[in-house]
């Protein structure tokens, strides 16, 4: 076979890079030639796909938590969410390659939400043995969840670092609170009630204990920690 020279895309006739020839020999700068509003509309399309990408995949994700709170952990199947969200099945092996992977991102929503939650509640008003009380006392569906995902992650260690994740978020906004009302914070004190916490909260959310039985222990320790500061 008699292969034949290409033609070099800089010969006489075409444009070098950075340029464009426009009528009687007037050299047009680079990005006001006829190409800008083509690439302006590439530009335009590709944020409109990322965007209805992103808004699917959110999608997802929230009908992975909504069955997380309505069925635990083996309601979350890429067919049950798909059927949720009202997609087809293929957008969501698409976004999420395994289930495993599915409930990890569902996990760390679910973790996204309740920090947030936590934080805006420890920082509202009131006083803190009533605002600790009301964290115990929150969707227990979303806590059930949670739950669910906390002591399952023992097994996973995918999941068990969003579980630290949620864990040291927790801790952080109690130090904010105790120190907010001045009462002792270091990491020891910390630990103390949000351990304290994280037993009344299991059994505020599996055994549906009234919200009473939680303030009354958790005033008393935080006259614990009052007591230790004199």
């Amino acid at each position: 076979m008699t292969s034949h020279p290409q033609p070099s895309p800089f010969q006489a006739g075409t444009s070098q890079p950075g340029s464009s020839q426009a009528g009687h020999g007037r050299s047009v700068p680079a990005g006001e030639g006829p190409s800008e509003p083509a690439t302006s509309a590439r530009h335009a399309s590709g944020k409109a796909i990322q965007k209805r990408a992103q808004a699917r995949r959110d999608a997802l994700l929230d009908a992975a938590v909504a069955l997380l709170e309505d069925g635990g952990f083996p309601a979350v199947t890429h067919r049950a969410v798909a059927h949720q969200a009202g997609v087809p099945l293929a957008a969501t092996t698409y976004y999420f390659d395994s289930r495993d992977q599915l409930v990890a991102h569902a996990f760390t929503r679910l973790v996204e939400c309740e920090l947030a939650a936590t934080g805006a509640i420890l920082s509202g008003p009131g006083s803190l043995v009533d605002r600790l009380t009301a964290l115990v006392g929150q969707d227990r569906a979303r806590q059930l969840g949670l739950w669910e995902l906390y002591v399952h992650a023992g097994r996973d260690p995918v999941l068990q670092a969003i579980a630290r994740t949620w864990t040291d978020g927790c801790d952080a906004a109690l130090a904010t609170a105790l120190r907010r009302d001045r009462y002792p914070h270091s990491p020891a004190d910390v630990r103390f009630l949000a351990t304290l916490l994280s037993g009344l909260w299991i059994e505020t959310t599996v055994e549906a204990r009234p919200g009473t039985a939680a303030h009354d222990t958790l005033t008393r320790a935080l006259n614990t920690l009052r007591a230790t500061k004199t």
